[in-house]
This record gives C-alpha cells, sequence and structure tokens, in this order.
C-alpha cells in the first residue's frame, strides 16, 4: 500500500536540515503539511499575564508564513490548524486518507503529553518521529540520559572527543504534494486574547522565518565577520551586531544548530578560528547540555524545589514582582533591560543574568515567577535554555550586582534609550538616580549596602 504522508511542524520551521521532511518525502506517494497553534497555549496564568504574549505570538506568524511560503516555492501547501493539533489532525487524516503522520520528536511533559494525546486520537495511523533539536544527536552522545554529568564539564569534553555532530540534510528540490481542498491564512489575533492595537504595535526585535534566519547566519559569518569579534562584544545590551541573535531562531527551529556549526567551520577554515568561532559552537553544546539535563530530570526543572529539592524562604510580594515585570524598579539597569523586553521580545544574555539575579536575590521572589515572566515574553524561549538558566541563578551562581554591572558595561546610553524619564541626566544621574531628585523615576524598593563601593565608584565619574 503507498503511504500518503502528514508532515506535522512544530518547532522545526524549516526546510533545510528538516530529517523529519526527507524522510516523509523519501517514503511517501505524495504529502499534506501542517502546522496546528494550540489556543491554549495563550491562556491566562494565575500570575497574572498570558503564557505566550504578543511578540512571541507575532514571531510565530512571521516564522509560520515563511514556511508556508517556502513550502509553495517547492509545490507544497501549509495547512494552518488554529485551535489544537487534536483537532486539526485526525480531521486531517480522514479528510485526506492520511496513513502516516511524520513530526520531530519531544522531550518535556507539556509537549510530549499533546503528542501522546493525538496518537492516541489516531490509533490507526503510523507515526514516525525524528529527533532535530540539538547539535549533537541525542543517539550519539556517549552517556545515557539518566546518568548525564551534573556540570557542563564533565559533559562538554567526553562529547567533544568521542562524537561527532551528524550532517545536515539538504533542503527538498520538489516536494510531492496532496492537492488541499481549503488555503487559510494564518488566524487572527484576536482569537488569542489579543486586541488590534497591541498586535500592530507589537514589534519582534528580530523578524521570524527560515529566509531571514539563514540571512542571518551569512550575515554575521562571512558577509560581515562579526563572528571574529563575538567573543568579546557578547556582552553588551543594544544593538542587532553585538551578538549573533541566532537564539530566536533556533526557538522555532527556523534554523538548525547543525547548519550553523557547518558555517562556522567553513568560516575557521577560510576567514579565522579563533576564541570567538569556539565560544560561539561552545554555546551550542551548552544549548544540548541543558536539553539533556532537562530530559534527566523531567519536571523537577519546573518546581520552585529545584531538582535538587533545595529549600529558600522566598518573600514574593507580588507588587514587588509587578514593578520587575513593568521595569519600575528604580535600578535603570533592571528597568531599562525589562522595558525592552516588553517592546521587542528580546534581552541580551548581560539583561537576563542581572534581572535574573536582582528578582531572586534581592527582591527575594520564586524563581519560577521570573521563569515564567520570561516564557510568555522571549522571542527565542526555549523550555530547557530558559528554565535550566533561572533554575542555576537560583541555585548555583553567584550574585550579580546591577549597579556595578552598568558601570562596567558602560550602560548608559542604553539606559536613556529604553527609560525616557531619563534620557536628559548626565552620566552620573542615570547610573544612580535616587541619589538625585528626579521624580518622574520611581525611588527604588531599597538600595542596599552592598552596593556602596560601586555607587562610591560612579559618584566619582566624570559627567
Amino acid at each position: 500500500m503507498e503511504k500518503r504522508g502528514l508532515v506535522w511542524f512544530k518547532n522545526d520551521l524549516r526546510l533545510h536540515d528538516n530529517e523529519t521532511l526527507v524522510r516523509a518525502q523519501e517514503e511517501c506517494k505524495d504529502l499534506l503539511f501542517c502546522y496546528c497553534i494550540e489556543k491554549n497555549d495563550f491562556d491566562q496564568l494565575a500570575l497574572g499575564f498570558k503564557r505566550i504574549d504578543i511578540n512571541r505570538f507575532k514571531f510565530l506568524q512571521q516564522s509560520v508564513l515563511n514556511l508556508k511560503k517556502n513550502l509553495e516555492s517547492l509545490g507544497g501547501h501549509l495547512i494552518i490548524g488554529e485551535i489544537s493539533a487534536l483537532d486539526t489532525l485526525p480531521e486531517l487524516v480522514k479528510e485526506y486518507d492520511i496513513t502516516d503522520i511524520y513530526a520531530e520528536m519531544e522531550y518535556t511533559s507539556y509537549e510530549t503529553s499533546l503528542v501522546d494525546n493525538v496518537v492516541k486520537a489516531l490509533p490507526d495511523t503510523k507515526f514516525h518521529f525524528f529527533w532535530g533539536k540539538t547539535l549533537y544527536h541525542k543517539d550519539d552522545i556517549p552517556f545515557e540520559i539518566d546518568k548525564l554529568p551534573l556540570t557542563s564539564k564533565a559533559y562538554r569534553i567526553p562529547v567533544g572527543n568521542r562524537a561527532e555532530p551528524r550532517a545536515t540534510f539538504n533542503r527538498p528540490t520538489e516536494l510531492s504534494s496532496v492537492a488541499i481542498k481549503t488555503n487559510k491564512d494564518f488566524p487572527s489575533y484576536n482569537l488569542y486574547g489579543f486586541d488590534k492595537k497591541e498586535f500592530e504595535v507589537s514589534k519582534p526585535y528580530v523578524e521570524g522565518g527560515e529566509t531571514l534566519a539563514l540571512e542571518r547566519l551569512e550575515y554575521y559569518t562571512f558577509k560581515s565577520e562579526l563572528l571574529t569579534g563575538y567573543r568579546w562584544s557578547r556582552n553588551k545590551s543594544d544593538g542587532l551586531d553585538y551578538s549573533s541573535k541566532f537564539s530566536p531562531y533556533l526557538a522555532l527551529g527556523c534554523i538548525s544548530a547543525r547548519e550553523i556549526y557547518e558555517k562556522v567551520k567553513a568560516y575557521e577554515a577560510k576567514i579565522k578560528k579563533n576564541q570567538s568561532t569556539w565560544w560561539l559552537v561552545f554555546e551550542l553544546v551548552w544549548r544540548d547540555y541543558f536539553t539533556f539535563k532537562a530530559m534527566r530530570f523531567g519536571d523537577s526543572i519546573f518546581k520552585t524545589k529545584g531538582y535538587k529539592n533545595k529549600d529558600i524562604a522566598w518573600e514574593n510580594d507580588p507588587q514587588k514582582f509587578e514593578k520587575w515585570c513593568d521595569g519600575n524598579t528604580g535600578i535603570p539597569f533592571i528597568d531599562a533591560h525589562m522595558r525592552q523586553l516588553n517592546q521587542t521580545g528580546y534581552m541580551s544574555n548581560r539583561g537576563r543574568v542581572n534581572c535574573a539575579s536582582y528578582m531572586v536575590h534581592d527582591l527575594k521572589i520564586d524563581w519560577t515567577w521570573g521563569a515564567a515572566y520570561f516564557e510568555a515574553k522571549l522571542i527565542d524561549y526555549d523550555v530547557s535554555s530558559n528554565w535550566m538558566n533561572w533554575h542555576m541563578q537560583a541555585f548555583e551562581i553567584w550574585y550579580t550586582n546591577p549597579v556595578h554591572q552598568a558601570n562596567k558595561y558602560k550602560a548608559q546610553d542604553f539606559i536613556r534609550k529604553w527609560i525616557p524619564e531619563l534620557s536628559g541626566k548626565n552620566n552620573i544621574e542615570v547610573l544612580i538616580p535616587w541619589e538625585f531628585d528626579i521624580s518622574a523615576y520611581p525611588k527604588p524598593v531599597e538600595v542596599y549596602k552592598k552596593w556602596s563601593r560601586a555607587i562610591g565608584l560612579i559618584q566619582k565619574l566624570e559627567i
């Protein structure tokens, strides 16, 4: 019997290096292509915000529509489900006589429970799942998942010595597509609880989609050679070129880690091999490590006590949390980054470390609240990277002083850009506004004694 396949796209919104797509094309007479939005993902949380907010929604829309366009250029047609895969896929299987469904493999409980329910709803359909989320395939690393090392170094060195990333899969040149009966657009924002104004004013930090992801990869490497200086520029907070900006595209699978790896290796061979090229690959390996570690520890990575089952006395003041979320803490380095996040769906690594440290160690708010807020806002949200980084901030990383950090990284212009109340202030006022009479900007919840030395150094700066 000839197979009629359905490719169920999830967080693999690309045609290049997509084993799921390649295998489906090889094994089936013809194919149907589908992406399903999960309406429940936009529900309101008890913390007072949506699980996925407007910038993530818009970035998803851009990425799915780009996938749709790219499929159409090869003769394929993407059907977009608007409520849930549990509704859409059984309907498509019945309407188009689908025999087999091809999809990328999931690993965390929220996603795997959806997949399991879809499989149960379609007992007569054969499912094929492929691993595509990491640089190193999960079957190639020299560890069983339940014995994964507890430190990144103990993971990274054996992996580097004993494994190799698999080669990328070529982009299909044509697709054997089923003729579809209806061709709907991306569902409207109002179906997911957003209004017209917030949708129109939302502007993700970068635009989504595979096409722009591959353009960004080429630009950051061979076109601009910015990669050469990445190791030394990556701790800045503003602008497009201080870091790669690959993470939003990795999050939705608009680009694969292996595609980036191969480009970096080509860059090393033809342009330059240095600490920066090593560091970018290191971050892909670190991303893998968090994925596999999340697989080892399961749902404990989402719990307040974490996978180490540690008790911390949280204060959990909802008013302080609201100030942190809104960027109104009175600490400019924190507020500027939080306002950037709220407006663009993006924040630098430097900002994330400082905002998390301040919320956890100064405001003493349960780290899972902050992790959930970042999940709602970040266009580069990745479940294991986000929750494991917050877990480390709560339990493993030393305190980060936001006053010292603002001075160290010369953040005055960044602060002025995102905090208009301080736009006309001098280089000292903009870093420690509570020392001056600036009524337009909120006073801090508390100025901690541990900041005294950093404040003293700022007071000696030249205006």
